[in-house]
């Protein structure tokens, strides 16, 4: 089996310019990252997109009833959600760099041993020696991350920190990947030897190292995309990330604690059934589609307002990390909150912790949207910052705070305030709730 080529190969840079971190509660705004270009999708099995499989008519769905579960924090964790303005900074970006090349020239290097080994039984070996070097690798990887999450989660790192550290090794663990392709390869080639099962699972783990709000991470670190709003929050055993990219809303969320990294194998089946429970309403829209190994199975469902990808824990039964992308023009897990004034009409569509905000703006008198309008964000006692300006349907986009907030709309002189907003309650996984 090979692993599906993931369709981003780009890392994050992010710096501090302004800005302070704190326990959720604090007056934060979400960090900023890269975000003019989209995000590239996740790659997608051919299976999943077989039109001959089972997919919903969208004129079947009672929209009205549609939400899209998501894997949180642990809901009795102390969880901390820290911000700051960040864009490309040349050293970070170098540093990324160096730490591709390094990999790449070891991948490199294994194989031009493997390729002149003068015996089969030693190109068995090396091969053999190659994929327990990837297996230890991993084992340090997950160690890196799992100290990344608690060291955020304390405050002994800042969030910059954090993402550099999980972009690091998002970048890692795909070289590895690509390296096993390579092994996988070579094994084929070498008279009576097959690559072993391990192998499989292995390149499935890896994958769980990346997510789609890390892909777009790199590119802002090389200077490929401009400013965009990067939620984060991590408790000792989990990290959020979450972002707004081209009229889309991109999640991604790890949870160690739902890991049994010993666990036993799952099958493809039991791995669909558990997402199926977990995610009943995304699944009602189209038929999970699986692909992996031994402990560890990526579920994908393509479906009408987006995608959405989990993996799960043989040990455990549970999805462990998730991946989501839901189109803004239809996101249901909104409640509105209007203010009229001053000549405008205006309407936030307030969702959870993390996730997308829409200000619509329309002109009081005409009901005509009002484009090119000044709006700002301010969370707790903190000060006001401008989210963007309102495109020509009068909207503009953000990313809901932890906290009570207020949205204000600015068009000299006039002006309009949405005061007292609160975040509503996360759509967790049935097993979570």
């Amino acid at each position: 089996m090979r692993a599906l080529p993931v369709v981003v190969a780009v890392l994050l840079l992010v710096v501090p310019v302004a800005g302070t971190t704190s326990p959720v509660g604090g007056s934060e705004q979400p960090a900023v990252v890269g975000a003019t270009d989209p995000v590239a999708a996740d790659s997608v099995d051919s299976a999943a997109v077989d039109p001959s499989r089972h997919q919903t008519d969208p004129s079947q769905i009672d929209e009205s009833n549609l939400t899209f579960r998501t894997l949180s924090a642990p809901v009795d964790a102390d969880a901390r959600v820290a911000s700051a303005p960040r864009g490309a900074n040349l050293g970070p970006a170098l540093s990324f760099s160096v730490d591709d090349v390094d990999a790449a020239v070891e991948t490199a290097a294994v194989v031009d041993r493997i390729e002149n080994a003068e015996t089969s039984t030693e190109r068995q070996r090396l091969i053999l020696a190659a994929l327990s070097r990837v297996e230890r690798d991993e084992v340090s990887l997950h160690s890196r991350q799992a100290a990344a999450f608690q060291a955020h989660a304390s405050g002994n790192i800042s969030d910059r920190e954090l993402l550099d550290e999980l972009v690091r090794i998002s970048a890692t663990a795909r070289e590895y990947d690509r390296r096993l392709e390579e092994i996988d390869a070579l094994a084929e080639e070498t008279d009576g030897f097959s690559s072993p099962t391990r192998l499989d699972e292995l390149q499935v783990a890896l994958q769980v190292y990346s997510g789609p709000v890390r892909d777009r991470a790199l590119a802002t670190a090389r200077g490929e995309v401009s400013a965009a709003e990067i939620h984060v929050e991590s408790t000792d055993d989990s990290v959020t990330l979450a972002t707004i990219v081209d009229g889309e809303y991109v999640r991604e969320t790890f949870r160690n604690d739902r890991w049994d990294r010993g666990g036993g194998e799952i099958s493809n089946d039991e791995a669909i059934n558990v997402t199926t429970a977990a995610y009943p309403e995304t699944a009602a829209l189209r038929e999970p589609d699986a692909f992996g190994a031994g402990s560890v199975q990526r579920i994908t469902i393509p479906h009408e307002y987006g995608v959405l990808r989990a993996f799960v824990s043989g040990g455990t039964e549970r999805v462990f990390v998730e991946h989501q992308r839901i189109d803004l023009n239809t996101f249901p897990d909104t409640e509105r909150a209007s203010e009229t004034g001053d000549g405008f009409n205006v309407t936030v569509e307030r969702s959870y912790a993390g996730g997308p905000v829409t200000v619509t703006v329309l002109d009081e008198e005409t009901g005509e949207p009002a484009p090119d309008v000044t709006v700002t964000k301010s969370v707790g006692d903190g000060d006001s910052r401008a989210i963007g300006t309102t495109d020509a349907d009068g909207v503009v986009r953000t990313l809901s705070p932890a906290e009570p907030y207020r949205i204000t709309v600015v068009d000299e002189p006039r002006v309009v305030v949405v005061d007292g907003l609160r975040p509503i309650a996360t759509p967790r996984l049935v097993d979570d709730e």
